[in-house]
Formats: C-alpha cells, structure tokens, sequence
C-alpha cells in the first residue's frame, strides 16, 4: 500500500516526519537529496526511536582527533542510546565495546576449568569503517522514494 507523505519541495533537508501507517507508527528522514524510513520502534525495548538524534559517525584515527565521518547518518533511541544505521537498520556499538561472552563452567577432578564458548552471530562480521562493532539488533525499515516530486512510502 503506498502512502503519500509530502510534496518534495515541502520536506526541507534534516527534517522528519512521524506518520501513522496501518497502525504502525513510521518515521521518514530527509538526509540531503536521500530519504530514509524506518518503524518507529526501537528493537531494544520498543521505545520511540524516530524522534532520537540523528548524527554523523564520529571518527578518530588518533587520541584526541575527532571528525564526523561522511555518508549515512545514524539515529539513536532516546529511550537507552541504541545506536541505528539508518540504510540498513543495523545497531552499532561504540569502539571498544564488544558482545558479552558466556563462559561453561566445568568440574574437573575438584578443579573449575573455564572455556571460552563462542557463539555463533546473525550480525555483520568485524568492525564498520569508524571502527564500531555491530550490536545484537536491526530496525524494522520501510521503502521510501519519490514519486511525481512526492515522497512516499511503501508499505
């Protein structure tokens, strides 16, 4: 089902709108010339993800020497912080964060023996171009385009 959200010409750059489609609350973005929507529902714990902040990667190549990083924008949930690419709906982790492991605890002989288990993940191998780990959850994306100098969104 398409739903019309607005005239290009009165969607300005940086701007959002939070809509009702079906039921389900969507949010579209205004990124330069790219638009971007997404459920307005953070996976973490369901909060109103669409009206987080929307940012630039920071990027550090030395201590002390930060930059924004070009391309897409991430937002994050205002709720807990989770941050969210807005193109792919992955999360990301801040540098130097990693998953949490599980370790089995063994008996051996009266002796505890730890074993690092790993475990097996559904998120992108490695580290993105800032140096961020991906996280555990991805946003629910909705297609959006222009049609007929009107942005719309398929549902």
């Amino acid at each position: 089902m398409k739903v019309v959200v607005a005239r290009v010409a009165d969607f300005p750059d940086g701007d959002r709108k939070i809509l009702d489609v079906n039921g389900r609350s969507v949010g579209v973005f205004r990124i330069g010339n790219t638009f971007y929507a997404m459920r307005n529902q953070c996976p973490h714990h369901h909060g109103p993800l669409c009206i987080g902040f929307i940012m630039q990667r920071a990027v550090s190549d030395l201590p002390g020497q930060v930059h924004m990083a070009d391309g897409v924008p991430l937002i994050a949930c205002p709720w807990h912080g989770w941050e969210y690419d807005l193109e792919t709906g992955q999360s990301w982790l801040g540098p130097g964060h990693v998953d949490a492991r599980r370790y089995d605890i063994a008996i051996e002989k009266g002796a505890q023996v730890l074993e690092e288990e790993e475990a097996g993940s559904a998120v992108p191998a490695g580290p993105g171009p800032d140096g961020r780990m991906p996280g555990p959850y991805k946003a629910d994306l909705v297609k959006v385009y222009v049609e007929d100098d009107f942005v719309v969104i398929d549902d």
